[in-house]
């Protein structure tokens, strides 16, 4: 009998049996095996106690019934999903699926895919941590709550598909406020009185009769004038001359949040391409020794660093760079993330023998450039701090001061990796109290700039900095934001649109704290007592849940609808309020201004006469009419709504749908059809309504690597590329 281990992706599930040989079974769950449903709450609530109805989709049918088979056969079944919460969360969910105890399985962990590590976590097996677990539930079920009860509000009072969420609205109002910096900015000029004196030292007034010049600068032109005119002319010594050695500390390895803005400001790389392409590194790459991971962990806010890591790297600086690059004692960092999981290790090489130079036979272009981004840091994490000597020389007149400044690279330390991209700028030697000729004065006018809009790099810095969502959330949010058109990213920075303005000025009237940055940390604190077992994740779930709901009850009731609604100068037949026309799901309608209290809809009538058929409804006896619906045009009867009958138009040629020749719905096999809607072009399964597939994209055959589900061919950002229509992954094509 083999052993068994469940991994999430099969990627992984690849290396690590290349690693264990025939003694194990290694299966990937390829992903989440349970989730809540996609098209309803999925919570019940009984009594004050949240129940989520987790469900095992479509996709995850035919691996669970594998896996439970392979667990029946197995003499020991591990689970060795990733070790966060996520992880934790996926483990127990595979153990529900095929109905076992979750802590009947042993459950495995390791920071790296490589054979040493494999074998250790085998030696020390524990069990599921239901705190975690309960911790990831927590997650889940707030940002289903909010999810699924804002989104719907929102919806119902500015415009259909717009949505909500507890992290992605918070990061969202973040973008909106910088926006308003923007708009609200109102520029001013100031001035700068610059010197050249001889040898071409540029210097800068920095006092003016005994007075400091202000950060800020001169603010009026008539005394800067006056200034200027008075410092020409003058004779001029040498003053007070300055020099202090400044150490520039190493900085410490990369943590995802870390790892994602370096790569977007050195790479271009995309949040969410940065941990696709770091999943590969991680989950295996090909090599003459086999499959083997070559970075750890990548979804980590740890900067601890393993003892054989640290000697390694120190071992590689001793001999490629000598004993001065080496500092005397290994270097430790903290994060400044009170909730970080020391447990976990910052983001590194897992084999130093293995440098960026070995490794551009085995990867690709973009896995490289990543590859050796890591490999850099992290060696330069254990250098020496490099050394500065900074500069400064005085020139003084009976008037004023000016001051000249400048820096000489002492000692390079880690910049041997790294490199510096700040050129030295050297002072000449120069005696105090001796004369030196003034060359050049001017003032110079500037205009001071409005604050800079978000990068993908700076937001996440400041998602980060303010505690608002973890690792794992940063790129798929920014993701999130982009596919719902709330920001555009044009060169490198991230516009809000009018969308986002409107959603986010009604949940700052109505749902503060949703995009409250303090709540969301405050939020994040909760779960991570869950995960410590110092809250009750029920406790956290009710304590959110009871006022949130009173305020989209009052929401429904007094928020004001933002829908484009024109008066026709009628009455209601049924209220006798005024009713007005309407932009709905189908175009427009007419009905009661009492909404919701009054839900009269006035029947449409046809608008000529070709619009009636020929024929009359077999139910009431009154002339059937033809409309237009999702699915095209159908003919209906014109006593709606006493009398809902319809009838299909089957034949009509408006209505025909082109099907994709080759490619099938990955749902349920059926034909994938190209439709059209008031809203544009999608495709969608055939055999709607009993499968609701659908994608904005042309489906393809070809599956995504990371989940398993089909891809789509599209154009993003200029590019081509297949994206996961599930997962949202992309790959340059």
């Amino acid at each position: 009998m083999k052993d068994l281990i469940i991994v999430e992706s099969p990627a992984k599930a690849k290396t690590i049996k290349n690693f264990l040989g025939s003694k194990f079974e290694v299966i990937a769950s390829k992903g989440h095996i349970r989730d809540l449903p996609k098209s309803r709450f999925g919570i019940k609530i009984d009594g004050g106690v949240f129940i989520p109805d987790y469900k095992v989709d479509k996709d995850h049918k035919e691996i669970v019934e594998k896996i439970t088979s392979l667990a029946k056969k197995a003499k020991t079944t591990y689970i060795a999903t990733d070790e966060d919460r996520e992880g934790e969360a996926i483990g127990f969910h595979i153990t529900q699926a095929i109905g076992k105890d979750a802590q009947s399985f042993p459950r495995i962990v390791f920071h790296e895919i490589t054979k040493t590590a494999i074998e250790n976590a085998l030696k020390s097996p524990r069990n599921i941590d239901m705190d975690k677990v309960n911790a990831q539930q927590a997650r889940r079920l707030l940002d289903r709550i909010v999810g699924f009860k804002l989104s719907e509000l929102i919806s119902s009072k500015i415009n259909r598909g717009l949505s909500a969420g507890r992290v992605q609205s918070a990061a969202l109002k973040i973008i909106v406020d910088r926006e308003r910096e923007i708009k609200a900015f109102v520029p001013v000029d100031y001035y700068t009185i610059d010197a050249v004196f001889a040898g071409g030292i540029q210097a800068e007034l920095s006092s003016y009769e005994g007075k400091k010049i202000k950060k800020q600068g001169i603010t009026d032109e008539n005394l800067a004038n006056a200034m200027l005119k008075a410092l020409q002319n003058r004779p001029y010594m040498v003053g007070e001359i300055l020099k202090k050695p400044k150490k520039s500390p190493t900085p410490p390895p990369f943590m995802t949040s870390t790892l994602q803005q370096s790569a977007s400001s050195v790479l271009g790389y995309s949040p969410s391409r940065t941990m696709g392409i770091a999943q590969r590194l991680y989950e295996g790459v090909e090599t003459n020794n086999g499959t083997m991971g070559i970075i750890t962990y990548m979804r980590t806010d740890s900067l601890h660093i393993a003892k054989e890591a640290q000697e390694s790297a120190r071992e590689k600086i001793r001999n490629d760079f000598g004993e001065k690059y080496l500092p005397a004692k290994p270097k430790n960092y903290a994060t400044k993330n009170k909730g970080a999981q020391e447990a976990h290790e910052a983001i590194r090489p897992t084999n130093i023998a293995f440098t960026p130079q070995m490794a551009k036979s085995y990867l690709k272009p973009d896995e490289h450039k990543l590859y050796t981004l890591i490999y850099h840091r992290f060696l330069a994490s254990q250098m020496e701090d490099a050394v500065f000597e900074s500069q400064s020389i005085m020139f003084v007149c009976d008037k004023g001061e000016f001051k000249a400044n400048g820096r000489r690279l002492v000692f390079d330390g880690y910049y041997k990796i790294l490199g510096d991209n700040d050129k030295d700028k050297l002072l000449p030697d120069l005696s105090p109290n001796t004369p030196i000729k003034l060359e050049n004065i001017q003032n110079n006018k500037h205009t001071t700039e409005p604050p800079a809009r978000y990068s993908e790099a700076s937001l996440i810095k400041m998602l980060e900095s303010l505690g608002i969502g973890r690792p794992s959330t940063y790129a798929p949010t920014i993701s999130l934001l982009q596919n719902r058109e709330y920001i555009v990213v044009e060169k490198k920075q991230i516009l809000p649109q009018e969308s986002a303005f409107k959603v986010i000025e009604m949940l700052e009237a109505h749902f503060n704290e949703i995009v409250d940055s303090a709540f969301s940390a405050s939020m994040e604190d909760k779960l991570d007592g869950i995960a410590q077992n110092k809250e009750d994740w029920q406790k956290v779930l009710r304590d959110f849940y009871e006022p949130f709901m009173e305020k989209i009850s009052d929401g429904k009731l007094h928020i004001a609808s933002q829908k484009v609604i024109i008066p026709t100068g009628e009455a209601c037949p049924q209220c006798g309020k005024e009713l007005v026309i309407r932009n709905g799901r189908y175009g427009e309608f007419v009905a009661c201004s009492g909404y919701p209290k009054c839900k009269y809809v006035k029947p449409q009538e046809a608008q000529a006469s070709d619009e009636e058929s020929l024929e009359a409804c077999e139910k009431c006896g009154k002339p059937m009419v033809k409309k237009r619906g999702r699915n095209g045009e159908f003919i209906a009867c014109s006593g709606y709504p006493e009398c809902k009958n319809t009838k299909s138009l089957k034949n009509n040629p408006a209505n025909k749908s082109q099907a994709l020749s080759e490619v099938k719905c990955p749902e349920c096999g059926g034909e994938i059809l190209l439709r059209r809607s008031r809203r544009g072009s999608f495709y969608g399964c055939g055999n709607y309504p009993k499968c609701n597939f659908i994608s904005n994209h042309e489906p393809i055959n070809e599956k995504c690597p990371e989940c398993g589900y089909m891809m789509s061919d599209r154009t993003y950002r200029g590019k081509h590329i297949h994206e996961c229509i599930k997962c949202k992954h992309r790959v340059e094509v």
